[in-house]
C-alpha cells in the first residue's frame, strides 16, 4: 500500500505540541499552525508578508501560488494568540524585512528551514511516517472534509482552480456515505 500523504489531526497535534522547548518555538508553532488550518503551500507560509496577517480584523489574507486563488480566512483564536507570541518574538529579534516568519538571521524564512523543521518536529512526535510540509496542506483537507464540508467550499479554502484537485479529500471520507441505506 502506498504511504499516506498526509498527517491525521491528532498527529498534526502532536507535531505542533513537539515545538514546545524548541529554539524557535514561537515562530514554529505559529508556522505549523497556520500552514494546517489555511492549507498553505510551504513556499506560501514562507513568502507570508506582515500585511496578510490582520490581527485587529482577525483575517489571514492567503496569496495562493501556482496560479491558485487567493482569498481572505478568518483566524481562530489559537492561532490569534500564536501570532501574537511570535509577533512579539520577531519584533525582539528586528527584522529588517517585512517577511512574516523570519530565520534567527532575520531574513525570510527559508522552504529548506521550514522543511527539515517540520521533518525533526515529525521525528520527535514520534509520528508513524515521515513528515513534510505538504503533509499539512493535505491534513487540512482532509480535515475540512471530515467536518462535513463540501468539495467546493474547500475548493475555494484551498485555491484550488480544478476540483480535480479537490476530490481526493471528500472520496476518501467515508461519512459522506452516512445518509445512505437508512
Amino acid at each position: 500500500m502506498e504511504e499516506r500523504k498526509h498527517l491525521t489531526q491528532t498527529e498534526v497535534e502532536r507535531l505542533i505540541a513537539s515545538t514546545k522547548g524548541s529554539r524557535h518555538e514561537a515562530r514554529d508553532r505559529c508556522l505549523l499552525l497556520l500552514m494546517f488550518r489555511h492549507g498553505l503551500r510551504v513556499s506560501e507560509a514562507c513568502g507570508m508578508r506582515l500585511s496578510q496577517v490582520d490581527v485587529d480584523s482577525r483575517v489571514l489574507h492567503v496569496a495562493r501560488l501556482k496560479k491558485g486563488l487567493s482569498t481572505t480566512h478568518p483566524l481562530r483564536t489559537d492561532e490569534l494568540r500564536a501570532i501574537k507570541a511570535w509577533l512579539a518574538e520577531r519584533q525582539r529579534m528586528k527584522p529588517d524585512c517585512d517577511a512574516f516568519f523570519v530565520s534567527e538571521r532575520r531574513n525570510p524564512l527559508n522552504r529548506r528551514t521550514a522543511w527539515n523543521a517540520i521533518k525533526s518536529y515529525g521525528e520527535k512526535a514520534g509520528l508513524p511516517l515521515s513528515a513534510h510540509p505538504h503533509m499539512l496542506r493535505h491534513a487540512c483537507g482532509y480535515e475540512l472534509a471530515n467536518q462535513g464540508a463540501d468539495t467546493r467550499l474547500i475548493q475555494d479554502y484551498l485555491g484550488h482552480r480544478s476540483i480535480q484537485h479537490t476530490v481526493q479529500y471528500t472520496a476518501a471520507n467515508p461519512a459522506r456515505f452516512e445518509r445512505l441505506w437508512r
